[in-house]
């Protein structure tokens, strides 16, 4: 009797043990975390403040309308274009922020820096503030692009349109705006984000150009 007791309890610690030697070994096949190889990038332009950047001297106020963005660079990657038609989406480098979002804050604050400017309002805008002129933007292109050689370059085109509020519906300037092309190694994302940056601050410089003084 004594025996099969023993060979019994033998028995049910072995099986104790192999399921602790099962689990163990469970436990070591679960790879461990792997770190995300994400990288994030924004726009880069000057500094904004919460108030909506009011700078003394200036006297034009402007409206600057949402910023529309071509359906396919709306993903929140950085997009590659290669060739004419083929799009490559970079997974691993992405936006920080939505892209007509970050665009809209770049060009904000290139705007409110310009000297005969006061104040750049955001859509929607206060009801109790007066606007001198709107702006509108629609982006075409704000990517990298490779040709069929592996030569890299950056794309940004945007259509700009101003409006007068008063009297309103005035059309100060329409226009396509393409910003100069840049090169670029086709590797480093930073590089760029960079340039993009460089095209948001030439397209401000476009509308800069067409303000007029106001006294």
């Amino acid at each position: 009797m004594k025996t099969h007791k023993h060979a019994t309890r033998r028995s049910v610690l072995g099986w104790l043990a192999a399921g602790w030697v099962l689990l163990l070994a469970g436990c070591n096949l679960i790879p461990p975390p792997q770190p995300d190889p994400t990288h994030y990038y924004i726009l880069t332009g000057p500094g904004l403040s919460e108030t909506g950047g009011a700078r003394p001297g200036g006297k034009l106020r402007l409206g600057l309308k949402t910023v529309e963005l071509s359906p396919y660079l709306r993903k929140g990657a950085l997009v590659v274009r290669r060739g004419t038609n083929e799009l490559l989406y970079q997974e691993d480098a992405r936006w920080a922020e939505p892209l007509e979002a970050g665009i809209a804050r770049a060009l904000r604050a290139h705007l409110t820096a310009v000297p005969s400017v006061t104040r750049v309002y955001a859509q929607p805008y206060p009801s109790d503030q007066e606007r001198d002129y709107d702006i509108a933007v629609n982006i075409l292109r704000c990517e990298g692009a490779l040709d069929s050689a592996g030569q890299a370059t950056v794309k940004f085109t945007a259509v700009l349109e101003i409006n007068s509020v008063k009297p309103p519906g005035l059309v100060v300037m329409r226009k396509v705006f393409v910003a100069p092309d840049a090169t670029w190694d086709g590797k480093d994302y930073g590089a760029l984000a960079h340039s993009l940056s460089e095209a948001v601050a030439a397209l401000s410089q476009e509308v800069a150009a067409v303000l007029p003084y106001k006294e």
